[in-house]
């Protein structure tokens, strides 16, 4: 096949790219940075966002493009035609947050968040669970049928390590520098669903020109599910054995978390819900009783990263009030520009 992979270079697509170059297929694959090709993959340094550097890669017909990038809902009404006439096959990344507060298992047809929820302030926006949602009904009313939805939802991978809604710049980082991991109450109660990157990208290259998926959507996770709480202990314990002490955590109340997060609704609707999911459809092309349980990959992924910690931006605010409540400090030398500096003085010790 000739595949073009657009945005392909997070936690689901570095494993899916090798997985096509591996098997033979021919790969375009577009970064913003510059990265290397090798036999089977050309890596082409760009931005997908930009009409005129897509505009060159679609002169060319595909078998398959899988879309990685995130649109706001305008852009994408723009450029789905486009796309669709430019291969056979059209895979569009969605995601698992759109579905609705489920207490039951989640199948493909759970009612979504966009069809179902009473919040008109939520509704107005063109939040992520509701931006993916609107683009499948854009995707769905183009009268075509070369398209596959995919709806994946929490991935991790050596890189990746979400504590609820929390990067690792946001717990990770803190409990390595000796500080309080700062986490919810309601979310550390809710049973959640991760899935390791590499078994993702698995399920997707299984409904790759196939035509039974042509016009289909499918969430692809592991089977298992876990509380986050259970989460949170298998991390301290990995930790505690790397450091040779227990990290430190504590738990806020809902008004407390929401009040020093921006996110307000990935928290309230999507990682304070229980996420279960049946994955009888995607099982039609894969075996998700063969991905990695989630426990066993978490702690094999923290152990790889411990060896050689890389962070990416850490954001300031959030740690100096996480500070304040935790009655810590971060030294200025770990700090380093003076704009992020401010931010935490004022963050830490002026804001009331």
């Amino acid at each position: 096949m000739k595949v073009l992979v657009l945005g392909g270079t997070g936690a689901m697509g570095i494993h899916l790219v090798k997985l096509l170059g591996d098997s033979g297929n021919i790969v375009t694959v577009t970064s913003r940075s510059k990265i290397n090709s090798t036999k089977n993959v050309n890596y082409v340094c760009g931005n997908a966002h930009d009409d005129v550097f897509l505009a060159k890669l679609l002169k060319e017909s595909w078998d398959v493009i899988v879309d990685f990038m995130v649109y706001s809902t305008s852009k994408f009404e723009l450029r789905i035609n486009t796309l669709l006439k430019r291969t056979k096959q059209y895979v569009y990344l969605s995601s698992a947050r759109v579905y609705s507060n489920n207490d039951s298992i989640i199948k493909e047809n759970t009612p979504r968040l966009l069809d179902v929820s009473n919040d008109n302030d939520f509704l107005a926006t063109d939040e992520y669970s509701l931006s993916k949602a609107k683009q499948e009904n854009i995707l769905k009313d183009t009268g075509k049928l070369n398209w596959t939805i995919i709806r994946p939802y929490i991935t991790y991978d050596e890189k990746r390590l979400q504590l609820g809604f929390l990067e690792k710049e946001a717990w990770l980082y803190r409990a390595l520098k000796g500080r309080t991991i700062v986490f919810s109450s309601s979310i550390a109660e809710s049973i959640t669903t991760l899935t390791y990157g590499f078994d993702v990208a698995r399920g997707i290259f299984a409904v790759l020109n196939k035509d039974n998926a042509f016009g289909n959507t499918f969430h692809i996770t592991v089977d298992d599910s876990n509380k986050w709480e259970n989460i949170l202990q298998l991390y301290i314990s990995v930790i505690e054995r790397h450091i040779g002490y227990r990290p430190k955590y504590i738990l806020l109340n809902d008004d407390e978390t929401l009040k020093m997060h921006s996110n307000v609704y990935q928290i309230k609707y999507d990682r304070m819900f229980n996420r279960v999911f049946d994955n009888t459809k995607i099982n039609r092309f894969i075996d998700t009783k063969d991905f990695k349980k989630t426990l066993d990959g978490l702690e094999i992924c923290l152990q790889s990263f411990l060896i050689n910690p890389k962070f990416n931006n850490v954001y300031w605010p959030a740690e100096a009030m996480k500070d304040k409540i935790c009655r810590e400090h971060t030294s200025f030398i770990e700090i380093k520009n003076i704009k992020s500096i401010l931010q935490y003085i004022y963050y830490r010790y002026l804001k009331k």
